[in-house]
């Protein structure tokens, strides 16, 4: 279902360009799904551990109920990763300083280094990308890019139901 996305041909029209972003935003996707994938199998992770993994490390420490609803998943599927991220020495279990009875999961530095380390290449070539953009061009991709997400949000929301 994928197909290459052409960077010999231009549109030059709205139509035309709205389709080519939208099909770029799969082209992208696919290959980021790769990406992690990859880093998934060197790591000996599933995709759902990097995913939980990535949620943990931008929100920080999370209750493992915080973290299924971030995930989209049930709290007794996220047990079963939590325990297995556990074993693997990618989270420890700590009782929230707010409330001495729950728990919070955060990622452990140490392992953290090791995913990122594998990213590095991926966010060394963005770096360079972001460097052929004026300001003003960077802040108009942020705001679609941040505008693109929350459709995707919007939409998984609705299917969610």
């Amino acid at each position: 279902m994928t197909s290459k996305v052409s960077t010999d041909r231009k549109p030059h029209n709205r139509r035309g360009l709205s389709a080519e972003i939208r099909q770029s935003l799969r082209e992208l996707r696919l290959q980021l799904s790769l990406l992690n994938h990859r880093v998934g199998a060197r790591l000996d992770l599933k995709d759902i551990d990097l995913d939980c993994l990535d949620l943990m490390a931008r929100h920080g420490a999370l209750s493992p109920s915080e973290l299924a609803r971030h995930a989209g998943m049930h709290p007794a599927t996220m047990t079963g990763i939590l325990d297995r991220l556990e074993r693997g020495g990618w989270i420890g279990r700590d009782r929230d300083p707010s409330d001495r009875r729950a728990v919070v999961v955060r990622v452990k530095p140490q392992r953290a280094a090791e995913v990122i380390r594998l990213y590095s290449r991926m966010n060394a070539s963005m770096d360079q990308i972001c460097a052929g953009y004026e300001e003003k061009e960077l802040a108009v991709l942020a705001d679609f890019l941040r505008r693109a997400t929350d459709a995707g949000r919007g939409a998984t929301d609705e299917l969610a139901g």
